[in-house]
């Protein structure tokens, strides 16, 4: 009776979460990034938003797969949880299945070829949110476009170059890991990096991405509070695309 009567009294309230907990669970999420890893695209403080249907349907509440329907491309920002880790991550997919991945000086070389690299010199992004130009130089990077195709094989034909995106080195010697001989991914696994290059536990650290450990992609900068200034939303932070 007591029960009915809390049914009755709460029914709207319990189907809300409900369908809230379904929604996170199995349609989108957000992500609270607590770590400068992927500056300076994500910054401390940004909720990202995060597509889960982007590369599968799984049941809700469980990890069961119904639909691998699509996989992460070249240059996509993805939500993982590491087991090597023991934590949820947030990287991005510089590396699919056939690559061969290596890099020398913080220059990236994909399938041999050295991926696109520009210096940039003046964005809200770094000159305002960071403002650490003493500390760092910035970099548009983007893969080579023909060197692989939907299926994650190594190809030279009906691909494009990816979005461009930028990157954060220091300009100071950090002891970081900026070179590393080439590695061939086998199917199943990612390489997987932070575009703050020299301060990132990537795959540098702790190796491949199980595609089974992948749990969406980051599409969206929902909100950015900063943490500087008594959690108060950034401007500009709103609805960002990544």
């Amino acid at each position: 009776m007591q029960l009915k009567k809390f049914w009755q009294n709460n029914k709207g309230f319990i189907v809300g979460i409900f369908l809230l907990l379904f929604f996170r669970t199995a349609v989108a999420d957000w992500y609270h990034v607590p770590s400068g890893s992927m500056q300076p695209n994500v910054l401390i403080g940004d909720r990202v938003w995060v597509n889960k249907l982007a590369y599968d349907v799984k049941v809700p509440f469980s990890d069961i797969n119904l639909n691998h329907h699509a996989e992460p491309l070249p240059g996509d920002v993805i939500v993982f949880q590491s087991a090597q880790a023991g934590d949820r991550l947030i990287k991005r997919v510089v590396g699919v299945p056939g690559d061969k991945v290596a890099m020398l000086n913080n220059r990236l070389f994909i399938n041999g070829k050295p991926v696109g690299i520009q210096a940039v010199e003046s964005h809200q992004l770094f000159d305002e949110f960071l403002n650490d130009r003493q500390d760092a130089a910035y970099y548009s990077e983007s893969r080579p476009s023909g060197d692989y195709d939907q299926n994650h094989t190594v190809a030279e034909s009906n691909a494009t170059a990816t979005k461009p995106y930028f990157i954060r080195i220091n300009r100071r010697d950090f002891g970081s890991p900026d070179s590393f001989p080439e590695v061939e991914i086998p199917q199943g696994y990612f390489w997987v990096m932070g575009d703050n290059r020299d301060n990132s536990a990537d795959s540098r650290v702790i190796g491949m991405v199980p595609r089974d450990e992948v749990i969406g992609r980051a599409e969206r900068i929902v909100i950015s509070l900063d943490g500087d200034n008594f959690f108060m939303p950034r401007d500009g932070r709103y609805w960002e695309a990544l």
